[in-house]
């Protein structure tokens, strides 16, 4: 906001009071266009990270699912055996 001396003050005359110089609207999209794109990038990332996590959980539980069965009828046919 600009000065207004006492003697312009003291006239009565009017007052102009002129807005200060805007800034161009390319000063402020470009930090805003970086910041949404890492934004969105960490995204990504993170529904990747999750997506393969998933991935590694349930290829655990198929496999460890499978081997149980098998393992125990296996288990059972050596123990029987030398049980003989």
């Amino acid at each position: 906001m600009q000065h207004l001396p006492a003697d312009h003050y003291a006239r009565g005359g009017p007052h102009i009071i002129t807005p200060a110089a805007s800034r161009p609207t390319q000063t402020y999209m470009r930090p805003l266009a970086f910041a949404l794109a890492i934004t969105f990038a960490l995204m990504g990332l993170t529904a990747a990270a999750l997506a393969l996590f998933e991935f590694a959980i349930r290829t655990a539980a198929v496999i460890g699912s499978l081997s149980g069965p098998v393992g125990m009828g296996l288990t059972i046919r050596l123990l029987h055996a030398k049980a003989k």
